[in-house]
């Protein structure tokens, strides 16, 4: 009966420690996806800037962009 006590107190530590584990890097996962968006963000943002200024200022040059990535539009 003893021995069953302390397994179930072994088991019970084991699973706090797991769960710990576990969450604490879940938690180091969804700040680095966080950080990885943010910055996926900012990048979008400046190359949307680049290509309307590019499209303003020189649009033959923007038609050569958008068929080079986005293939040619009838």
């Amino acid at each position: 009966m003893l021995r069953t006590i302390f397994m179930i107190g072994l088991f019970a530590i084991a699973g706090l420690f797991v769960l710990r584990l576990v969450f604490g890097l879940f938690g180091v996962m969804l700040g680095i996806f966080g950080i990885l968006l943010a910055l996926a963000i900012k990048v979008a943002i400046v190359g949307g800037l680049i290509y309307l200024v590019i499209r303003i200022f020189s649009p033959d040059t923007a038609r050569r962009l958008r068929e080079k990535w986005s293939g040619r539009s009838y």
